[in-house]
């Protein structure tokens, strides 16, 4: 079996399962956020349930819209605190305290290896970087399975991605593994199967990077994203995940769809053109983009690392006069050591603005909504049409040393072009 096979195996008390078999699984963790939890309360309340399966293992969190960006937006929110002081959930965080859900969960070790966990938001899948199968479902599952701890689910098939060499260029990170991946095999590559990233490559990659990767398979269709447990993982889980930790590798006869390969030595730094994750080209191959806004951060780029390297490349360097940079650290953890570490200080000297962590220009909400006609680079997860605002609006994705140094120039650049 693969690692998804083993762990759904496991959560439904079944020695193996195949490709195609449709599970009862017990779940480890329940997610929801302040757009998606106000639908799932509602459908939990249809049930005629008074109380949750078990208030340790329901997460709640409002990141997309808070703090509060309208009245509208403060009534999500209130419904979502209110059931969360009704139910006493463990995991529900208050502004103040809260991060982008998928950047604040693993920091915090609320998730971890060998686990299942669903959550009603697609990039959920997030997790598996840490070795976990963890997966996107509509609220109306989320209530299902905050009142009887199960989740219904057909189980993927999988596809072996090999991350080979070592990465020649020095700015290729994660998110340039995964934008070349969906390049080559397209949004609906990978739909409804297991990515499952291998190789020696990975050593050559963070776990700030590999969060990144698993956070966009959903981007080509996957049902999920995940990565064995090794050195550089239980490095990450010390000191912040308690459970005992349970982890799986895939059996040297598990059964795949097909095997890709990623070659780091040759990645170039990827730039995704509208209007979907699967229009990149390298950053050598863009042209003369000139653009409005930047925007550094998201629950695929707000993480740690992702603030330094932006750091290195604006450090004593202005935004271009004519050019909005944005930059949401991911969770209050991450703002607090961006501040330690003069972070911020560096980003408000170029002419950047620093918001309390957000999920907000990614989906269009707010912070960074885009008028009719404008570009923005943004180093988060997708660029459909009317995205980030107006539809007749462009998005741009990048890693962060892409949009750092476009964001000097003010058209998509290279971190080469500034140093």
């Amino acid at each position: 079996m693969t690692i998804t096979e083993k762990i759904l195996a496991a959560h439904c008390g079944l020695e193996e399962v195949k490709a195609g078999d449709l599970i009862n699984a017990r779940v480890d963790l329940v997610l929801s956020n302040d757009i998606t939890g106000p639908v799932a309360i509602k459908e939990f309340r249809k049930l005629g349930v008074k109380k949750v399966f078990d208030r340790t293992k329901i997460a709640m969190l409002p990141d997309h819209f808070a703090p509060n960006k309208d009245i509208k937006s403060a009534q999500q929110c209130k419904e979502l605190r209110e059931f969360a002081k009704e139910q006493d959930l463990t995991h529900y965080y208050e502004v103040g305290k809260v991060g982008i859900e998928h950047c604040f969960l693993p920091e915090q070790g609320i998730v971890g290896p060998g686990e299942l966990i669903i959550g009603a938001d697609s990039h959920t899948c997030t997790y598996g970087a840490l070795g976990a199968f963890s997966t996107g479902v509509g609220s109306t599952d989320v209530a299902a399975a905050m009142a009887t701890g199960e989740i219904w689910l057909r189980v993927p098939s999988t596809i072996k991605v090999n991350i080979v060499g070592q990465p020649s260029n020095p700015w290729v990170s994660g998110k340039d593994v995964i934008l070349a991946l969906i390049g080559k095999i397209g949004v609906d590559g990978a739909r409804y199967q297991s990515l499952e990233f291998v190789g020696e490559g990975l050593k050559h990659l963070s776990m700030d990077s590999r969060l990144t990767i698993c956070n966009m398979a959903i981007e080509a269709g996957a049902k999920n994203g995940i990565i064995a447990v090794d050195e550089i993982t239980k490095e990450y889980l010390k000191g912040r995940y308690h459970k005992p930790l349970i982890i799986y590798e895939s059996d040297e006869d598990a059964v795949y769809d097909r095997e890709i390969e990623i070659d780091l030595s040759t990645l170039k730094p990827q730039v995704a053109f509208p209007h979907a994750p699967s229009n990149t080209r390298d950053i050598d191959n863009v042209g003369e983009v000139v653009i409005d806004q930047v925007v550094i951060g998201s629950c695929t780029n707000g993480r740690i690392e992702d603030m330094r390297i932006a750091a290195q490349i604006l450090k004593g360097k202005r935004v271009d006069p004519y050019l909005r940079l944005i930059v949401i650290p991911g969770t209050q953890d991450v703002y607090k050591q961006c501040i330690e570490e003069g972070i911020l200080d560096i980003i408000i000297d170029a002419g950047g603005v620093v918001s309390p962590p957000t999920c907000g220009p990614c989906l269009g909400g707010y912070m960074g909504v885009l008028a009719k006609g404008e570009r923005a680079l943004s180093t988060t997860n997708r660029n459909f049409v009317g995205r980030m605002g107006h539809p007749e609006s462009e998005v741009y994705l990048a890693n962060p040393a892409i949009a750092a140094a476009s964001a000097i120039t003010g058209k998509i650049s290279s971190p080469e072009e500034v140093e």
